[in-house]
């Protein structure tokens, strides 16, 4: 096929071509042609790359050259009956089809740029014209497409809308205002950044009109820079302050101009760039920097300022002072260096160095001596430097405060000594004995050598300080600590742990036996026994001693003091005044202690505390008057245990609270529970360990719950041992059981008798009841010991007005004597079991009258 020519050719309808004539499309394109009269029209527009298209209503091609199967990529053939939706891109195929049924309607002609689609998904933007030839009726009988590939235009438009886009955002974006003037200096233009910073209109920076934006105190040196760059055609670099909305700015003006060939000026180019924010940095930088010299000049500071920039070092004259210096001392490194102790030199050398090579932190320091230059005194110098980069990240300058801290120093040392010692004794602290030791393990570790750590408890010397003053109980540590140290010898390493505990570390030598350590320490242990006066009293020396191991009883510090602190502590319980050496059973009872804090966290965390009941009954008529809660434990395999298995917990700062926090949970609810059944259980009692007082809240708490639950407090009775009204708590527990009582619940004393307390307590605090521990109870019989304890304690309750309850008792002939004496109250076995709620709610519960 002829891609020059039409490639098929075929004959149009009669009405279409009229009578013995052909179509004058098919006569002008396709037809005979005279060679003189130049090329045929099809050949012209093939060469112009325009394709064309001739097809009937029913697409059959009638004439189509090759230029118009190249644009759409397929034959002549594969065009008869295809629709031109087939070949137009889906996005133009909705416009396209519109357009061309409404032409057609009318038969009119319609030009329209569309994309066409090939088979291999190849788009080619064309121009098409579209005409409609008509039958003698005016009915459309073919359709005349002629398209022209424009796809290079396209492209180069959206190219040019790119182009512009780009430029166009580069301008608005762009936080500088571009602006160009004539050769005269007349501002031609400004970009839409002006209108923005300034809140003029576009036209008011034209010409000279800038001018009335600009500080009134700039607009001189402004326009003098200005006139003297038109002058001499070299570029302009002028800072000045511009009115914005929110006040003048400054601002820095830069432009250069463009030169014909002729060196003349064709137009000026120039961008304004706001730089307030950095001009107010600069002068609170200036300001700032003329502060601190002041400041340093105040408080006698030496400054070394060293600017990278310029390679230009400056000395104040206070450092040159400072350092033994004429006023007009060169600042030169290796005077400084010279000055600098041998010993120190180096500190010096190597933050110099650092600093240079940019390795140095931003803030530095060091701390060295020197000698001064003109009297050869040695001084410490503190030095503070500050490494300051420039915006390109390399050394813009370093300045340095230079102090002499020579009687700081001194001050510091004994500072220092005084952090790691002990001020009475001399010896090192606990934190500082602690440093000692980690390093002499580290050292047996290194070497293969043992070590022996011992503790010692100076016995009794609470007892000094009450009885005789603390001074004697000062006497006693001095004393003891010099005696130790002689004891031990110098191997030793001794230090004060705090108040009556003391250690020391012996290294041993490789061939040395443990049993000549422990002699040692015994004969220490004799040596400090010796009594010695003070201010006419005899004072006892006597101490105790644990002793451990390395590394058989520990490997580090920490297991080391543990292992010694076990053994001491089992010979404070059964041999004071000799030396227990450690063994591993020693740990069990930390273990069984260790493993009831476990088992009581579980018990707490999986709900499984619940609260027991044991009747409390009158002995006057055996009628319940209330319960004691006791705690129990449920085991997953045991069942109901007893809180022996996990009295530990009961001293455990965190343990105890969360303990009584579940049995309180189930008091309230059993008793919630026995009211609404119309029960009546009296008081019931719930027993606070000593822990749960040095908690702040214990108070609100009780009360809160009782409040929310709808309990009267009345209903409640704490029961508290005589150990919480001893030690450092005392005041804090008094206050505590006051807001109890003036809330409304009894305070009852436990184990009234086996304690410490003193009788005053019964006045100093408010106790409602005091309850008889059942040691006493259980040998009771005319004319006992423990017999004329109870009536004692009965009769101390009637008469400070305290109900007095006996516990623990369980036989007949125990209640009998009671009762004889007139105790109110009484509870134990013979009255009845612990029992759960629902067997308190049975024993409650009237039995019902028999049935006539």
């Amino acid at each position: 096929m002829d891609r020059g020519g039409f490639g098929k050719v075929t004959g149009l309808p009669p009405a279409a071509l009229g009578p013995d004539r052909r179509s004058p499309l098919l006569h002008e394109l396709g037809g005979p042609w005279d060679a003189s009269a130049g090329p045929p029209l099809s050949e012209v527009l093939s060469r112009a790359r325009i394709g064309i298209l001739h097809r009937d209503v029913d697409l059959r091609v009638l004439a189509v050259n090759g230029c118009f199967c190249d644009l759409i990529g397929r034959s002549a053939d594969a065009l008869d009956g295809v629709s031109m939706e087939a070949f137009t891109h889906p996005d133009d195929v909705a416009r396209s089809s519109a357009l061309y049924r409404a032409q057609r309607e009318r038969a009119e002609p319609f030009r329209i740029e569309k994309r066409y689609r090939r088979p291999d998904g190849s788009v080619v933007w064309c121009a098409v014209h579209v005409s409609f030839l008509c039958d003698a009726d005016g009915h459309v009988a073919s359709t005349i497409t002629v398209a022209q590939d424009i796809t290079a235009q396209r492209i180069a438009e959206q190219e040019l809308r790119e182009s512009e886009a780009h430029y166009r955002h580069t301008v608005e974006l762009n936080p500088q205002i571009g602006w160009t003037a004539g050769p005269d200096g007349a501002i031609q233009a400004a970009s839409p950044r002006w209108c923005d910073v300034t809140a003029s209109e576009p036209g008011d920076a034209l010409g000279h009109g800038w001018l009335d934006a600009v500080h009134p105190d700039d607009v001189g040196r402004a326009v003098a820079a200005w006139h003297a760059a038109i002058a001499s055609a070299q570029p302009v670099d002028v800072e000045y302050r511009l009115r914005t909305p929110a006040g003048y700015r400054w601002f820095r003006s830069r432009a250069a101009a463009r030169l014909d060939d002729l060196g003349r000026v064709v137009r000026w180019y120039g961008t304004l760039e706001d730089i307030d924010d950095r001009t107010l940095a600069q002068e609170a930088l200036r300001a700032s920097e003329e502060r601190f010299r002041l400041a340093a000049q105040a408080a006698g500071l030496g400054i070394w300022d060293y600017d990278a920039v310029r390679d230009r070092r400056e000395w104040s004259p206070e450092f040159k002072a400072m350092l033994g210096l004429s006023p007009d001392a060169a600042p030169e490194v290796a005077t400084a260096l010279a000055l600098v102790v041998p010993e120190d030199r180096h500190l010096l050398s190597a933050l110099v160095e650092a600093v240079r090579a940019g390795d140095s932190a931003y803030r530095f320091d060091v701390t060295l001596r020197i000698r001064r230059a003109d009297t050869g005194e040695e001084r410490w110098m503190r030095t503070d430097g500050w490494r300051i980069q420039a915006p390109s990240g390399t050394l813009a300058r370093v300045l340095v405060t230079v102090r002499d801290v020579t009687e700081e120093r001194t001050a510091e040392d004994r500072i220092r000594w005084t952090a790691n010692h002990d001020a009475l004794t001399g010896l090192p602290n606990r934190a500082h004995f602690t440093m000692h030791l980690d390093a002499a393990i580290e050292r047996a570790r290194a070497s293969g050598r043992r070590l022996a750590l011992a503790l010692f408890d100076v016995d009794h010397l609470k007892e000094t300080n009450d009885t005789i003053g603390h001074d004697a109980g000062d006497r006693l540590l001095s004393t003891f600590a010099a005696r130790l140290a002689r004891a031990l010898g110098d191997d030793a390493v001794l230090g004060r742990l705090g108040g009556d505990e003391f250690a020391a570390f012996i290294p041993l030598a490789p061939d040395q036996d443990v049993d000549t350590v422990g002699d040692t320490v015994r004969a220490a242990l004799r040596a400090l026994h010796e009594p010695f006066a003070h201010d006419n009293h005899i004072l006892d020396c006597q101490a105790t001693a644990g002793a451990s191991l390395y590394p058989r009883d520990g490997g580090d510090t920490a297991d080391l003091l543990k292992a010694a602190d076990i053994a001491l502590y089992a010979g404070k319980a059964r041999h004071r005044g000799t030396l227990s050496l450690f063994r591993p059973e020693m740990r069990a009872h930390l273990q069984r202690r260790a493993s009831m804090l476990g088992i009581a966290r579980a018990a707490v965390r999986d709900a499984r505390i619940l609260p027991f009941y044991q009747p409390k009954v009158s002995l006057h008529d055996g009628r319940i008057t209330g319960f004691e809660a006791l705690l129990r434990w449920h085991h997953g395999h045991h069942g109901i245990q007893a809180p022996e298995t996990i009295a530990a917990a009961f001293e455990d700062f965190d343990l105890a609270p969360a303990l009584g926090e579940r049995m309180l949970d189930g008091v309230i609810a059993d008793i919630r529970q026995w009211l609404a059944a119309g029960l009546d259980p009296g008081r019931i009692a719930v027993n606070l360990s000593p822990a749960e007082f040095r908690h702040d809240n214990l108070v609100q708490r009780i009360m809160d719950r009782l409040h929310h639950a709808g309990i009267p407090p009345e209903r409640l009775e704490l029961e508290v041992t005589e150990t919480v009204f001893l030690g450092r708590g005392a005041e804090a527990v008094g206050t505590m059981l006051e807001a109890f009582h003036a809330g409304g619940i009894r305070i009852a004393l436990d184990d009234f008798g086996t304690g410490y307390a003193s009788l005053t307590h019964l006045k100093d605090f408010p106790v409602d009841v005091i309850k008889i521990d059942r040691s006493f109870v259980g040998n009771l019989c005319a004319g006992s010991g423990d017999a004329a304890i109870v009536d004692a304690i009965v009769g101390l309750g009637r008469r400070l007005g305290m109900e007095v309850v006996a516990e623990g008792v369980e036989t007949q002939a125990q209640a009998d004597y009671l009762r004889a004496q007139h105790c109110p109250s009484a509870q134990g076995f013979l009255f009845g079991m612990p029992m759960t709620a629902a067997a308190v709610a049975d024993r409650l519960t009237p039995a019902a009258p028999p049935r006539e």
